[in-house]
């Protein structure tokens, strides 16, 4: 709905097309599920794209999503860590209007018509037709709360205020003697729990008691609020059993269930990462380094000793693609060389990996950088065989095996690198194949991509930056170098 004209009372209200006919507590009530349902129906038929920005959940989350919005449902997000599930919470407030009317001057916003709040019901009888309201926008109509275990009833509902119930003359059971909270503060808008399994049992209880029934009792005074919220939450699967649980008559008051989930595939995990991660525009990411960011990622989800109940957040890329250009950018500062990230930038990302990671008892005991780079490896030698496992490179393996090794050049030109990598048989060409690129520099980072990538389908060896032959089996990583 658009109002065409800013009215300052609800008399100049009234004079809008919009409002033309309606009459102070004529109980014609436009609910916010009502208001979020008929502008999806609208951008539905329209084509439009809903969530702008949520990557990968086109045929899995969001379904479910427009369907709970379409059934005007309250709902929540499970899903382990960085899945996108505040995002879409904060999407939804593009289905509000653009502003709507609230009363001006009352504690919490309220419909100048039909008034839930008694302080607001007062006022337009107080009024009437000279009742002054103002106009609340749609960024303004969404209330987001972080649950943890510290949260009262007070913080979202609110508490009674002995002070304003005397300047008001009113008892303390008078839901005008409330300083509001954050729920209340909410009304004509959305209201969004996150983590919600963190909140208290009794919390939880006023939570459904006040959505449902429209009471809650605050210190032994029975109050009574009707408010028109919608209310979404999101919680992490494990908070079931490893922090905490979601009441059953809560969740039974749930409307729906949305199950969220990392990408699916390597390729919109670049999308986020690439729609995602804030780098220098001068910064070059080659298509093969991208990759081997994100798949990064997905081996850390699959590697048994990272905890799978805690997941790997789809941050992780995004930090180490950052950081990974960052150090490109830093080397080309300090040595005049092109800024075009390469293998040795994602190893100096390392803490942008540990950090996202929870290890099992396994990978504490091996360390989390030696479990970071292992995974490195493995994504290497994925993204190496996804790519360019047919390409022949028996000839440069059989240059490593008769003893030889291979420090790739960290500094200098990368020209100068290029050079250097003339000395094992097929490695420029097959570089200059990989990179499909003239550039120098991009040439140098896929000649270090492809030893990388051999490296981690155990064909070569790695200590740091020197590439040999593989290793034996049986021998052990000793001091963080392999020997």
């Amino acid at each position: 709905m658009t109002v065409t004209a800013k009215a300052r009372t609800l008399g100049e209200l009234l004079q809008t097309p919009e409002y033309a006919g309606r009459t102070p507590f004529d109980g014609r009530v436009r609910l916010v599920q009502d208001e979020v349902r008929e502008n999806l129906t609208r951008k539905l038929r329209a084509g439009e794209e809903l969530f702008p920005g949520v990557v990968g959940y086109d045929d899995t989350v969001i379904p479910q999503l427009v369907n709970a919005l379409l059934a005007r449902q309250n709902f929540i997000l499970l899903g382990l860590r960085g899945q996108a599930k505040s995002r879409i919470l904060r999407a939804i407030t593009e289905l509000l209007d653009p502003e709507v009317p609230v009363i001006a001057g009352a504690d919490m916003p309220d419909d100048p018509l039909n008034p839930v709040g008694a302080e607001g019901r007062h006022l337009l009888e107080a009024h009437g037709l000279e009742l002054p309201i103002r106009w609340l926008p749609r960024a303004e109509r969404y209330v987001e709360k972080l649950a943890t275990p510290d949260v009262t009833v007070a913080d979202l509902v609110g508490d009674v205020d002995p002070i304003k119930a005397a300047r008001l003359g009113t008892s303390l059971g008078d839901v005008r003697s409330m300083h509001f909270g954050l729920l209340p503060r909410a009304n004509r808008g959305i209201f969004a729990v996150n983590e919600l399994a963190d909140l208290a049992p009794k919390v939880q209880v006023a939570l459904f008691n006040i959505l449902q029934e429209g009471d809650v009792q605050i210190k032994g005074y029975p109050i009574r609020l009707e408010l028109d919220v919608m209310l979404v939450f999101s919680a992490n699967p494990e908070d079931y059993t490893a922090r905490g649980k979601i009441v059953t008559p809560l969740k039974d008051r749930i409307g729906s269930e949305i199950r969220t989930h990392y990408p699916t595939d390597v390729g919109l995990g670049m999308a986020i990462t690439e729609q995602e991660a804030v780098r220098d525009p001068s910064v070059t990411v080659p298509p093969f380094m991208a990759e081997l960011i994100e798949e990064i990622a997905f081996q850390a989800r699959e590697d048994g000793r990272v905890d799978k109940l805690s997941g790997v957040s789809q941050r992780l890329p995004i930090s180490l693609m950052e950081v990974a250009a960052a150090n490109a950018e830093r080397r080309s500062l300090t040595g005049g060389d092109a800024p075009v990230v390469r293998v040795s930038d994602v190893y100096a990302g390392l803490p942008a990996i540990t950090g996202k990671m929870e290890l099992e008892y396994e990978g504490e005991l091996k360390g989390a950088d030696n479990v970071a780079r292992d995974v490195i490896r493995k994504a290497a030698g994925a993204v190496y065989a996804r790519r360019y496992g047919s390409a022949n490179t028996r000839e440069l393996e059989k240059w490593f095996e008769n003893g030889n090794v291979f420090r790739f050049p960290q500094g200098g030109d990368s020209r100068e690198a290029l050079q250097a990598t003339q000395e094992v048989p097929g490695l420029t060409e097959l570089a200059a194949e990989v990179a499909a690129s003239a550039d120098d520099a991009v040439r140098a980072s896929a000649a270090e991509f492809v030893l990388e990538g051999l490296y981690g389908r155990k064909k070569l060896s790695r200590a740091e930056e020197l590439y040999a032959a593989p290793e034996p089996e049986t021998r052990q990583q000793r001091g963080g170098r392999w020997n």
